[in-house]
């Protein structure tokens, strides 16, 4: 019998990182994001640069977006944020009164201490609010479209899209003991941050130095289960969160890039850069030993670094999985649970 519900993820963009990768051997990879359908409706994880543009071309109606979740605050995974807030204005104004909901991390409430290989310790931008989290952000990025929001609501009688889109910050449990600095990601369970008729949303913290919080999600539905790391090193969290998930989408990078990029350079950034790399992502290997560590059922890779590596780099991962490995590119389809 034909699934109800059908669950599967589209990777609407596999890439990662803030830049614009060259097309070559990349098959056009885009910025982060994920979309999670569930019968007829869907939820995004990440919004990153050309998310907008993938849902269209993934033939996803808009009007079905459930909710946004966002692992971390990263531009890379919210490069889209503000043109889905503008544009999705019209896809989404009859939900003003009851908006889309917008779930990410809070405030980090301290900035992250300077890198050492740092002579001078630089300044921080926005020195009066430097570290807002998913609540502000999108505020403050609406705020920035005031004149052509305006226009919109006073003239066209639009909604404002602060009425068609609810953005919140993740309330981390109390007992935790999580500390933006010194205890970013504890031992901890995996806690709920949103339920609806057709899926329970759980999140746990996860290893991004120096982004805190940094989150993993976890979809459960009545027919299978989903869990996307996020940007993580390797860490016991996510293995907790993604144990027997019937896929494990991961994020990867090269660290033979990596070398080629930093590895002869003697200058204080090109050093803080590879120490960052190495202390906040996982190789293909390493995200496979996750996936086997939690008895996934499947095993996927994205936010791929570089974003134009050829196929080749990746496919390390399916030596350490017993599991079936996918390696997707932008707009690809992935059947989690009983249809599978």
């Amino acid at each position: 019998m034909a699934s109800r519900l059908a669950p599967h993820v589209v990777t609407l963009g596999t890439a990662g990182g803030p830049r614009w990768w060259a097309a070559a051997d990349s098959g056009e990879r885009t910025g982060t994001s994920t979309a999670v359908v569930v019968g007829d409706s869907f939820y995004l994880v990440d919004c990153g640069q050309g998310a907008g543009r993938r849902i269209a071309q993934a033939g996803l109606d808009l009007a079905n977006l459930r909710a946004l979740f966002i692992t971390h605050l990263h531009s890379d995974h919210v490069y889209d944020l503000a043109g889905l807030g503008i544009f999705g204005l019209y896809a989404l104004q009859d939900r003003a009164g009851d908006p889309v909901r917008i779930i990410g991390p809070g405030n980090r409430g301290a900035l992250p201490p300077v890198s050492p290989r740092a002579v001078v310790a630089p300044s921080p931008l926005a020195p009066t609010n430097p570290t807002p989290g998913t609540k502000r952000t999108f505020e403050t990025l609406m705020a920035a479209h005031a004149t052509d929001l305006n226009d919109r609501i006073l003239d066209s009688l639009k909604p404002s899209p602060l009425e068609v889109f609810r953005a919140e910050d993740i309330e981390i449990p109390d007992d935790v003991g999580y500390h933006p600095n010194d205890n970013p990601t504890p031992d901890m369970a995996p806690f709920e941050v949103y339920r609806d008729e057709l899926v329970t949303v759980t999140a746990i913290l996860v290893e991004h130095p120096p982004v805190a919080p940094a989150f993993a999600f976890r979809f459960d539905t009545a027919e299978g289960s989903v869990t996307i790391s996020g940007d993580t090193s390797f860490t016991p969290n996510l293995v907790t969160l993604a144990e027997g998930t019937d896929l494990l989408l991961h994020e990867a990078i090269d660290f033979e890039w990596v070398e080629q990029l930093y590895g002869d350079k003697t200058d204080d950034a090109s050093r803080a850069a590879r120490d960052h790399h190495y202390k906040s992502h996982t190789s293909a290997r390493d995200a496979a030993k996750a996936a086997e560590a939690a008895g996934a059922r499947q095993l996927a890779l994205h936010h791929l670094v570089p974003g134009h590596a050829p196929s080749r780099v990746w496919e390390e991962a399916a030596e350490h999985f017993s599991g079936r490995f996918v390696l997707p590119r932008d707009l690809d389809t992935i059947p989690f649970g009983s249809q599978r």
